[in-house]
């Protein structure tokens, strides 16, 4: 089958579009043609030779998918050849063809198209992940999504006012206007001033009780001042390093805070399972009644991979990229 490969570890430039052995589904799989998948941060890391696949799982990128059904393997009784599925993958997602376990593949709502449920799957299931299961987000409670305009942000931001949840987010100046459209209450622009300070005006020094983080060490501080009692801080990245300074322990032990660190990729498949079907259960139906929408920056043809991979490097976009396979 045709496949984007990486030549080497390094930039953009490694990815080229060649051949590689075409999957086959065990007896719980589905081999699925792709239409569609869709970039993540994991994958640029992977090309530069920083995040390994993990054990067993495809050397190709990509771990999201939306595609047609065309073998199930002999256990499958859920999905047949012909049904439209997306799910989650641990790799292999940049090739015409890929497995998936049938527990974790997902129908295509009728009234999306593919490039738009490709956009779903990581994004969706790890702000799930962030905002109902580890941060246990409550009705009524206050949540701060940093990185709001990214691909995790923008599903962060509609699942928490899915959740009736009071939503505050960071972004930069032109982003913010896509974040408001989206559902969020506030949009503080990090670069002018501390957002600390923003949230605790907005908030009349109350705070929050849910914060997803993916810049970490420089926020650190400012998150747990952020954080009202029993407060819970996600942190899903390192993007801004992963060190701090100093840190005032006595502000977690006062507030009665809890700092939770969490991957998705490296969770074992019951866990994803799980989360797959509870995450399924609370969207699917208002994906397809249009309360929740994929947010797709942009499509590009898998041979322009690399335009891809630059563009989001340079991080322009708003939500998520999407590749046109095939």
């Amino acid at each position: 089958m045709k496949a984007i490969l990486v030549k080497q570890p390094g930039g953009p430039e490694q990815l080229i579009l060649g051949e590689h052995e075409q999957p086959l589904p065990d007896p719980n799989e589905l081999l699925v043609k792709v239409h569609a998948t869709a970039l993540n941060r994991a994958d640029t890391l992977q090309r530069q030779g920083k995040y390994p696949p993990p054990k067993g799982a495809s050397p190709i990128l990509g771990l999201e998918v939306a595609g047609e059904v065309v073998e199930a393997g002999i256990n499958c009784t859920k999905y047949k050849k012909g049904d439209k599925v997306f799910g989650l993958l641990p790799g292999g997602g940049y090739a015409e063809y890929a497995v998936i376990d049938e527990a974790m593949a997902m129908p295509v709502p009728e009234n999306l198209s593919m490039e738009q449920a490709a956009a779903i799957p990581e994004v969706f299931l790890t702000a799930w992940q962030a905002l109902a299961w580890l941060g246990k987000l409550q009705t009524g409670e206050r949540a701060l999504i940093h990185a709001g305009a990214s691909g995790v942000g923008t599903a962060a931001i509609q699942l928490a006012r899915a959740l009736q949840a009071e939503v505050l987010v960071t972004a930069s100046e032109q982003k913010i206007q896509a974040c408001l459209e989206l559902g969020a209450h506030k949009a503080i622009n990090y670069k002018e001033v501390p957002f600390e300070d923003e949230v605790l005006a907005h908030t009349n020094s109350e705070g929050v009780d849910v914060i997803v983080d993916f810049i970490a060490g420089p926020y650190f501080n400012q998150n747990l001042d952020c954080l009202r009692l029993d407060g819970r801080l996600v942190i899903l990245a390192s993007l801004g390093g992963g060190k701090v300074g100093e840190v005032d322990l006595r502000k977690i032990l006062s507030k009665r805070l809890q700092v939770i660190g969490s991957t998705l990729r490296s969770r074992s498949k019951d866990y994803q399972i799980r989360l797959t079907e509870d995450m399924s259960r609370f969207a699917l139906p208002l994906f397809r009644e249009g309360k929740l929408k994929p947010v797709v920056d942009s499509v590009y043809d898998w041979k322009d991979v690399a335009e891809a991979h630059r563009y989001m490097e340079q991080n322009r976009n708003i939500g998520k990229i999407v590749l046109r396979v095939g």
